[in-house]
């Protein structure tokens, strides 16, 4: 059974098991409500984080399930949960980025994300922004 939580001190073990998130920006996650920690009952099985860019438009940075609970339906269900929860916040647009090799980009897709573009980095494979009007 599908739960979200917002991220508290109490997860910083499990938390750190999928993100190498340093401590102290966790600690800014947990203090302004933009880290979340999935569920499937009690079991904890994936993080979800955000930030604003631009200081107004929410941008996710990482949802990340543990690989047996992929394809399940709990990542659909947390985005789903996140976006309602940013339309209620007064937001009418949010974004994310995948690198163009993972396989991100066609389940952000499935949720009507657009692509708008990308950016280079030196040895690494293009990171392409999605946008998806809420």
């Amino acid at each position: 059974m599908f739960k979200i939580k917002y991220v508290s001190a109490k997860d910083k073990l499990f938390w750190f098991t999928l993100d190498n998130l340093n401590e102290k920006e966790l600690e800014l996650k947990i203090r302004d409500k933009r880290g979340y920690v999935i569920s499937d009952g009690d079991k904890n099985i994936g993080v979800m984080r955000y930030n604003l860019i631009w200081d107004y438009m929410p941008f996710l940075t990482l949802i990340y399930l543990d690989e047996i609970y992929r394809g399940k339906g709990f990542g659909r269900q947390a985005m789903l949960h996140w976006e309602n929860e940013m339309r209620g916040l007064g937001h009418d647009m949010v974004m994310t980025s995948t690198q163009v090799d993972e396989q991100a980009q066609h389940f952000y897709r499935k949720l009507g994300y657009k692509d708008r573009g990308g950016i280079f980095f030196d040895n690494e494979p293009q990171e392409m922004f999605m946008l998806k009007y809420l």
